[in-house]
């Protein structure tokens, strides 16, 4: 069976990684819009750096939960593909193998010049000065507000495929990425897992809402479904 999972911040934040999600647009102190956005990097490029250095580092401190440990057992079982709006590498760390990041990787830098030029970032700190092999300042490879999502197309085929779609710790909220569950097939199921259990808009869809937090709810799913 090919499942598709979606997860959001919700299944990182019992990591200890703080979301922004409910929280007044802040996110560490900051006002995302000052340190998440292409002219935020234009305006104060030492200060978005830092921004990502501190959560680089609470990435790098942080530790897979039982959601994460969770979905990776179930990787050995079925053909399980991962669409993920996060940007840690918790899902990597725990053993899950299919892993889709719409939103970036803060373990890696890119180019500012070309965006193609990617590369794997040796601990927590990114600094100004950092460049690429074609001389042009390093920045955190994540996708800002503002910025097109190059992997919506992958992610939007992946769910299309999908057996059964399974949506985690996300509010469905974010576009373009809360609009991946309009492309599952009629027939396809739907299991949605968080506590708020946002709405899946489809009356004719088989949705299964699991109202737990991902550590609760991630376990019970798997072992039901591998039952």
């Amino acid at each position: 069976m090919k499942i598709v999972v979606l997860t959001g911040a919700g299944i990182s934040a019992e990591s200890g990684l703080q979301t922004f999600r409910g929280n007044d647009g802040l996110w560490e102190g900051y006002n995302v819009y000052d340190v998440a956005t292409p002219e935020a990097w234009h305006k104060n490029p030492p200060m978005v750096q830092e921004f990502y250095n501190m959560r680089r580092k609470a990435v790098l401190e942080a530790l897979p939960n039982a959601a994460h440990h969770a979905l990776a057992e179930l990787d050995k079982h079925h053909d399980v593909q991962i669409i993920t709006q996060n940007i840690d590498n918790l899902h990597e760390r725990a053993g899950s193998k299919n892993i889709l990041h719409l939103h970036g990787e803060i373990t890696k830098s890119r180019s500012t010049h070309n965006p193609n030029m990617v590369y794997d970032i040796d601990g927590w700190e990114l600094k100004m000065g950092d460049v690429c092999e074609i001389g042009s300042q390093l920045r955190p490879h994540i996708v800002w507000f503002g910025e097109a999502v190059p992997m919506i197309e992958p992610a939007a085929m992946l769910v299309q495929e999908a057996d059964l779609l399974a949506v985690i710790g996300t509010s469905l909220q974010v576009y373009p990425a809360a609009g991946l569950v309009d492309l599952v097939q009629p027939n396809t199921p739907i299991v949605v897992i968080d506590p708020s259990t946002p709405e899946v808009k489809h009356h004719k869809r088989n949705v299964t809402y699991i109202t737990q937090n991902a550590t609760i709810g991630v376990k019970q799913w798997v072992e039901t479904l591998l039952k």
